[in-house]
């Protein structure tokens, strides 16, 4: 069960995750993404995952060293439950960068790949993505009049 559970938490989040790229002028699309709701399903995995292993868990995040959290993941749901909390938080940064795009005007054509990217290594495209909001942001206050 908990190899199934592994495979399915990305497919929990995969729908939302094509919206943003594939369907981004969708009004659908802004509806479903500005609700934090969507990662439930994703979190219920992790739940299911992490109450097993929750020893292991708390003692990971509390006391944390490299050899405590090596040691959780050594447990099929220490790294299950891992991965699912990594798949619901990128979901939620993805739907923040979707949002933020959108009010700040960004193309989808450079959204997309930035999206995708935040998928594969969310820190990396997390810092592209904020070095392009500071300068769109940055851009916008030279553009507007004072006064």
């Amino acid at each position: 069960m908990t190899g199934a559970l592994f495979e399915i938490t990305f497919y929990l989040a995969a729908p939302f995750w094509l919206l943003m790229i594939f369907a981004p002028t969708w009004s659908g699309t802004a509806r479903a993404v500005a609700s934090p709701l969507t990662v439930l399903p994703v979190l219920v995995v992790y739940v299911v995952l992490a109450v097993p292993v929750f020893p292991e868990l708390w003692t990971a995040v509390s006391s944390p060293d490299i050899d405590t959290f090596r040691d959780l993941t050594a447990l099929a749901g220490g790294a299950g439950a891992v991965w699912a909390q990594v798949i619901a938080w990128d979901l939620l940064l993805g739907q923040w960068m979707y949002l933020q795009s959108r009010k700040l005007g960004l193309s989808p054509l450079l959204m997309g790949p930035l999206l995708v990217l935040t998928i594969l290594l969310s820190p990396f495209g997390l810092l592209i993505f904020l070095a392009v909001r500071a300068l769109r942001l940055r851009r916008r206050r030279r553009e507007t009049p004072i006064g």
